[in-house]
């Protein structure tokens, strides 16, 4: 039997620049799939010697992706901290726990920080503390960003006194019934079809390929956690508002969710990316960055818009919802977001990436709203753009014990004497999220008063939240 002159040899890659014993089996291997058998030694060759000058042009190829992650080229070992933690400013410096002091000082020796700032609801979370805005030189953070990518609170005013909250409690109560969804298993039967689920994104980037159907199932759901939707009286309080709305109080309707399983997703895989790509120390470990030079910081920033968008759309299906239940369209309407990286200019002019992680843009005459607990107000709020925060603010009250510590300490007669005081019901929820758990939204909003204006506040009277089990509330409502 004549010999196969057409297969190629591991010399035959040598000689191409392939030095690596790894590589070139891999490359062998690849070429031995019988869609492949039938390329001959010069096709072969053109290939091969194409992807190894281009991996990144392969790494979503479902038949080269092994060889071009190989090729990709590997940042050298061990990323060093500077010595120095460079300066920033901390809003309420006395009023935020040493965690998450200590994490923004460790990123604030990266390499590629530049600025950085801590907002008085910061409490400790991974990589990044929650409350922490860090701005860095052409990179992305996943960690920085966090789990929720886009999580957010949107708004809407009605029309509509908030006697009604009183006279027809049942009703609205029943309205959260029908027209939310939370956690993971609670899904609508007519999921809307928001242009958001067709975007190309969904075809050309893996990760969230793969999560196509359930965020077309999860739209219009709100998560566990801190997560809800709820009836309150707005109270408008400035007379020169953007929403153009007269003084006085309304019927409101707040919610608070993110991008659901689909950010979780994106953040899972480009994070263990990242700190594959960025080895860092280990305290700095969840730090880890992605070159926007590279694909995969491209790739990230790209998924990331899309799941930020997906709960943009998320919200907007939980209001549309609500608002055709109620019978009115709203008056008016304020949504911000958090958890997130912007492409922003500092007051020198450089371009940075902001990332904002558990903290609210807070440039001049951006709207957004800060929530309290479920038994304090929040506030409708207006950036004055303060260089010093870089423009941002607290996204919250803040938590003051941990999930843990909330459940030891509190008890469920506790939570139920203090709703009831309050006028509020609770659909659903739990001792993790009793108002208990969180910071004084009074002392948090008095630490930024340069950061903001207050234009009005929400009181939350009507609450639904994640049961947790699905079943039956304990502390009121089904």
């Amino acid at each position: 039997m004549a010999k196969n002159t057409t297969k190629l040899h591991g010399k035959d890659l040598r000689q191409l620049g392939f030095t690596d014993d790894k590589q070139i089996s891999l490359a062998l291997d690849i070429l031995d799939q019988r869609e492949l058998r039938r390329l001959d030694k010069g096709s072969a060759l053109a290939l091969l010697r194409d992807i190894k000058a281009d991996p990144f042009k392969y790494v979503r190829d479902p038949t080269w992706r092994p060889l071009a992650q190989e090729l990709v080229p590997q940042p050298s070992r061990e990323v060093r901290l500077s010595p120095e933690v460079k300066d920033y400013r901390r809003y309420g410096d006395s009023f935020i726990e040493d965690g998450a002091r200590r994490q923004m000082d460790t990123a604030m020796q990266l390499p590629i920080t530049i600025d950085g700032a801590l907002m008085p609801d910061a409490h400790q979370g991974y990589g990044l503390p929650i409350g922490g805005v860090l701005a860095v030189d052409n990179a992305v953070i996943p960690y920085g960003v966090g789990m929720d990518i886009g999580c957010r609170m949107a708004l809407s005013v009605f029309d509509v006194p908030p006697r009604y909250l009183e006279q027809r409690r049942a009703e609205l109560k029943k309205l959260l019934h029908h027209h939310t969804r939370f956690g993971g298993k609670e899904v609508f039967k007519d999921p809307y079809d928001d242009a958001v689920l067709h975007r190309s994104e969904f075809k050309e980037i893996a990760v969230v390929r793969g999560r196509r159907e359930a965020a077309i199932n999860q739209l219009g759901s709100s998560g566990s956690g801190n997560h809800f939707v709820e009836w309150g009286v707005v109270d408008i309080t400035a007379e020169d508002n953007e929403l153009n709305l007269p003084v006085g109080p309304y019927l409101g309707l707040l919610s608070h969710s993110g991008s659901r399983g689909l950010g979780a997703a994106v953040a899972q895989h480009y994070t263990k990316l990242a700190i594959n790509r960025c080895p860092l120390p280990p305290e700095a470990r969840y730090l880890a960055w992605l070159d926007l030079d590279t694909q995969e910081g491209q790739e990230y920033w790209a998924a990331m818009n899309l799941a930020g968008d997906y709960a943009s759309a998320c919200h907007r299906d939980i209001h549309r919802r609500l608002s055709q239940a109620l019978g009115e369209k709203p008056l008016a309407k304020v949504e911000n977001h958090h958890n997130f990286a912007w492409k922003e200019e500092l007051a020198d002019g450089r371009e940075v990436v902001v990332h904002r992680k558990g903290a609210t843009p807070a440039g001049r005459g951006v709207l957004g709203v800060i929530p309290g607990s479920m038994t304090a107000p929040g506030f409708i709020v207006r950036g004055r753009g303060e260089r010093d925060s870089i423009q941002s603010a607290a996204h919250g009250a803040g938590r003051r014990l941990s999930r843990t510590q909330a459940k030891q300490q509190g008890s469920e007669g506790e939570l139920r004497r203090l709703l009831r005081d309050q006028g509020v019901e609770l659909i659903g929820g739990g001792l993790d999220e009793a108002p208990m758990a969180y910071k004084d939204i009074h002392q948090v909003m008095e630490h930024q008063r340069d950061l903001v204006d207050v234009l009005g506040s929400f009181l939350p009277k009507i609450v639904r939240m994640d049961a947790g089990s699905g079943g039956k509330s304990k502390y009121g409502g089904e």
